[in-house]
Parts: C-alpha cells; structure tokens; sequence
C-alpha cells in the first residue's frame, strides 16, 4: 500500500513520536516547509524565539529538564551560524539534541564548482560543527530522510549524549515521498570504543578500595543527571557511609542537610570542601570528567595523596590524565545504570561497615573554621552577594529550578546556595556563554510548566538576551527574573585584579561598558519592577519578588567591587584559596604533605 506524505510532514511526524511537544524555531526561506509541518502537526508546539542562539539554547534547556532531545529549526545562512553557540552548549555538556536546518535547494548548490556561494544564504553548515556534534549530515536523497533521522536521534542519545544535526535542502522539503520505500537505519552499524574494564571487572578491586579508605570522597557529577541514576547514587553513598563533593553540574543531587553533604569544591568552590577533596585518601569521581575547575592547575596538584578512581562513559575522558601526568589508580569505562547495577547484583561482596563519623567531623569542623574566617576576608558593601544568595535559597520553594547564567553570579550562588530537597539548578556548565539562562528559562517551561522557574543573570549575560524577553511576553510565561548588577564583568574585573594591576579595560563603564535603565525595560516588557540595593532589604523585597504572581524583574545591585572569594589563583592548588588563611591555621588543618607554594608567606 502506498503511503505518500510530503517530507517535511514526515519529519514532523518523527519529531512527534518521539514525544518531543515543543520545537524552537526561527523561520527563513530555507526552513518555511518544515515549521510549516511543526505548525500543522496537533501534537506539537513551535516557540519563536527572537535570536537563533536563543532556540538553541531553549532546546538545549527543553532537554535538560524533559529528560528528553531538544529540538530547533532554523533557516540557511546566518540562520545556521547564529546556532553555534548554543549547539557548543550542548556538546560539552552531553546534552542531546537534534537541530534541523534548512538549506538551499539542491541544484543552487555550490557543489565542486569551487566557488564560495551560488545560491542565497548557502552555507556548509555541516562543515562547520562536524567538531562540536556527535553527527551531522546533509540530506542529499529525499528517501534518506528516515535513515537520516533514526541514526541521528540514536546517535544523540547513545552513549555520552551530545548534539546532532541534519541540513535538508528546500526542494527536498517539499518532495513527496512513499514512507514504504524508505530506508530504515541498523543501530548494530554504530560501533562502540571499549578502551577500559567495565566495572562487572573491576568490582572487586573497587568494593576493596572503600574498605580501606579513612577518608574517602565521592565527587558527583552532571553525568548522574544524564544518565538519571539520582536514586542510585543516594543508595550507593549511603551503603558504604560516603561523603560528597559536588560539582556545579550535581550542586543540587543532594541537599545540604544530608550528613554526607559536603558542599560544592573546585577553584570557585567551598574552601572546607576542597581541604576534604585534597586531603582524601581515596577519589572515586562518578558523573564528571573532572575538568580543570575541579583538579586545579596543574592538574598534578589534584587530590595527590588519594587512590583515584574514575566512571566514565566516555574512553577518551578516562585516557585523557595520561597527557597530563595525573595517575588513576582504577578506570572504569561504564554506564551509571550499569555501573550501580553491578555494585548492587554482586550480594557476595560483604563491605565492611566502616561508619566514618570521625572523617565527617574533620569535614564539619573544617566548614566552621573556614566559614568565620571567610567573614572576615569578605568585603562588606550595601548588598553582599554571599548574604543574598544564602537568603533566596531558603526562601524559594522546593519545587523551584533556577537557570543561572556565567560569571559571578553562578560562582557566588554555588558558594552561598544551601540547596533544598527538590530544587534544580541549571547552567551551560562547560561552556558557560553569557546570555544562556534567559532562553533557557523558555525552554525549561515548555519542558514542564508544573514547577516555578527564577532566571538569574549578570548585567553583562542579559545584554547578550534580553530581545527574548519578547518571546516570554508572548507565551505569558510567569517570569522571575534577578539581574545581578554590578555594571561591569565583576568575573573579568576580578582576573584583571589578579594579573592586570586592576586596569578594568572591557569591563567597566570607564573601560567601554554602558548599561540601560532596568526600570524602563521591565515597562516595555510589562513586568513587575522591585529594585535590592541595601542588605537589610533583603528580606522583605525577596519575599515581594517570590510571591509575585506577575513576571517581575528584580535589580539586584551589587557593589562593582564586590568578588568571589575563595577562589583559587592559577599556580596554586585546590586547597589553598584567595585570600590565603592564616599560615599557621593551613598548616594546622592540612592532612596531607602541603605543597611547597602553599607554605610560603
């Protein structure tokens, strides 16, 4: 039986079948047939955003909260090129996501002709992110499309997720074609790298490991989220009595009144949680690729008297410490699901009951210490970030997601937030591009419009995305929105501190910055204005901003000299934090042999 459909109704269709409801999209020339198709299609909706680099990032957000693929549609040319930035957001935060692009029509092509352009807006889109997607094609044949499509998807999700993306020619949009005659794609094709034990080989020698550990840590990471194994790993730390350390990307795994909570660690993390990383006597990182922000620099430095062992899904993130001389004791290439699967199927393994109260006091004890010593090295200006952030986490409701953007503003929250059972923190977290919390809010309430969602940007990050305040305006999305105002790049301005004598060139107003009045863009957006500029009053213009039933923008003005303290300097490691403690309190907590830099005056 003949089934005829036109292709762009079948890539609807898919898209549908895969319970995708929402796709961002910007429409041109080169993508009409295909929004076209989303539009008709009763089981999803398509978003506009007002920026192509905003439906990348909305769709990257729709992923991220769904637990399912984003998906964005642009047209051809700048269409394409605009998607760059939040594709790189996907990809190295694993995230899957498909982005379909138009193209020019097939006979416009530039071919081999070896010149740049024939047809209008014609780009080698596929060209250009072959080195930031998993993979990325062009549909050359309209009875490829199901082929294409399948391996795509697959792809996206298989293994360590990232993005992938299929151009489509205008003139192939339009063709009809007999779903009958299509090319199905063989998942069996794909052939996966196995560069490591599993952890079914290894879990003895791992389970031995704990035993003997005094003062182990757990490093949690993104990847827990990805590969949503939360429950899991709860089983997991407290069957064997272990303390935690969060990365950016786990910061809400685990709420801060659970005895194995450490805190969040790394060069902007918590002074008391990196002596516990750096004094361990066993690393066991599960979810992370433990970039440099975690290790340090020199990577060396690392946790360099513990047994490390590391999960990881991907054998090139496991191989990778070699280059750099940081040794792994056991390096496991597994799945999360597989990985707690094993641990719990083998019953034969008795671990020893080792309660670790000693090493969670040390832990606890070093957390007092530090945090009073902290208070001192803070500066104290009309709003101290550190006071706010500590403040809007208690405050929020547990079913609250926050979408933070880069700089200052997420190193001061993961500092100060005490996270609570329920709450979700999201963040591009290797990429950390300004201007990523504002559409990623969007695509996190086409995700699930059940929970309450803040958007937390610097001054410099709503610059880079404020246009989609539009889109918000549009959906009626119940947006709460904290500028963090600091009139400038507090992040950059704290590095010209560090290695540029304080000259604030590109980072201030008197270095080429200006920044408009908020109270007259909440006005034009119709948004509800509360201004925060005094520490005492905090608590009552919070409570007004929470409460809103409104969108409403909070200017939450921040001294211009305020920064992130601790935070590690280059050069020095993990443990020892700007500004320096006294030397006689770091030597006296310090386990382990300190290095050489960290004993000098």
């Amino acid at each position: 039986m003949i089934k005829k459909i036109k292709l762009s109704d079948f890539v609807a269709n898919f898209i549908a079948k895969k319970k995708v409801n929402s796709v961002f999209a910007i429409s041109g020339g080169a993508s009409l047939h295909l929004i076209h198709s989303i539009n008709d299609h009763p089981d999803i909706n398509y978003i506009c955003t007002h920026h192509e680099q905003g439906a990348a990032m909305a769709a990257d957000s729709f992923s991220r909260v769904s637990g399912n693929i984003g998906v964005t549609v642009t047209t051809s040319g700048p269409g394409t090129t605009n998607l760059i930035t939040g594709i790189c957001c996907s990809y190295y935060d694993s995230v899957p996501l498909l982005v379909i692009t138009g193209q020019v029509s097939t006979f416009r092509m530039s071919g081999q002709t070896g010149v740049r352009q024939i047809g209008f807006q014609e780009t080698p889109i596929v060209d250009i992110v072959k080195k930031i997607t998993k993979y990325s094609t062009s549909l050359t044949q309209a009875n490829d499309i199901k082929f294409e499509l399948e391996k795509a998807f697959y792809i996206a999700k298989e293994g360590r997720p990232g993005p992938v993306l299929i151009d489509i020619p205008d003139n192939l949009q339009r063709e009809i074609i007999d779903e009958n005659k299509l090319y199905t794609f063989n998942a069996s094709s794909i052939k996966k790298k196995k560069l490591f034990p599993s952890s079914n080989e290894l879990i003895d020698e791992f389970i031995d490991a704990i035993n003997k550990s005094v003062r182990p840590v757990v490093i949690a990471g993104w990847g827990i989220h990805l590969s949503k194994t939360e429950d899991k790993f709860i089983k997991f730390i407290k069957r064997f009595n272990l303390p935690v350390a969060l990365t950016w990307g786990a910061s809400d795994l685990i709420e801060s009144e659970n005895k194995f909570y450490i805190g969040t660690f790394g060069t902007h993390g918590r002074r008391h949680a990196n002596f516990a990383v750096q004094n361990a006597d066993l690393i066991i990182s599960l979810g992370s690729r433990l970039d440099t922000k975690s290790t340090g620099s020199p990577i060396t430095t690392f946790a360099r008297a513990a047994k490390k062992i590391m999960i990881d899904i991907d054998p090139h993130e496991l191989a990778k410490f070699r280059s750099f001389g940081l040794d792994f004791d056991i390096l496991i290439q597994d799945d999360l699901n597989q990985f707690f699967i094993n641990i719990e199927n083998k019953n034969q393994i008795k671990e020893k009951f080792i309660s670790r109260e000693n090493w969670l006091k040390t832990i606890k004890n070093w957390e007092q210490e530090f945090k009073n010593i902290n208070k001192i090295n803070k500066q104290r200006n009309s709003i101290d970030p550190y006071i706010f952030f500590k403040s809007l986490s208690e405050n929020i409701s547990r079913n609250t997601s926050l979408f933070i953007d880069t700089g200052c503003s997420i190193a001061w929250a993961m500092q100060a937030m005490n996270i609570k059972q329920g709450v979700r923190v999201f963040h591009d977290f290797n990429n950390t591009a300004m201007g990523w919390a504002l559409p990623a809010l969007i695509g996190g309430h086409f995700a699930d419009t059940s929970r309450e969602k803040i958007c937390i940007c610097g001054d410099g990050s709503f610059m880079m995305t404020m246009q989609e305040l539009a889109t918000i305006l549009h959906h009626k999305i119940n947006l709460k929105l904290i500028i963090v105002n600091n009139s400038g790049y507090s992040m950059i301005k704290q590095t010209q501190d560090q290695w540029l004598n304080s000259n604030y060139v590109a980072s201030s107003k008197e270095g080429g910055l200006s920044f408009p009045e908020y109270k007259k863009i909440s006005e034009a957006f119709n948004l509800d204005y509360v201004e925060l500029s005094k520490t005492e009053d905090i608590e009552t213009k919070l409570s007004k901003f929470l409460l809103s039933k409104k969108p409403i923008l909070m200017n939450l003005k921040i001294p211009d000299s305020a920064r992130v303290t601790p935070q590690v300097k280059f050069g020095r490691p993990n443990e020892d934090m700007e500004p320096l403690l006294p030397r006689e309190v770091f030597m006296k907590n310090m386990i382990i042999k300190p290095m050489e830099t960290s004993s000098e005056d």
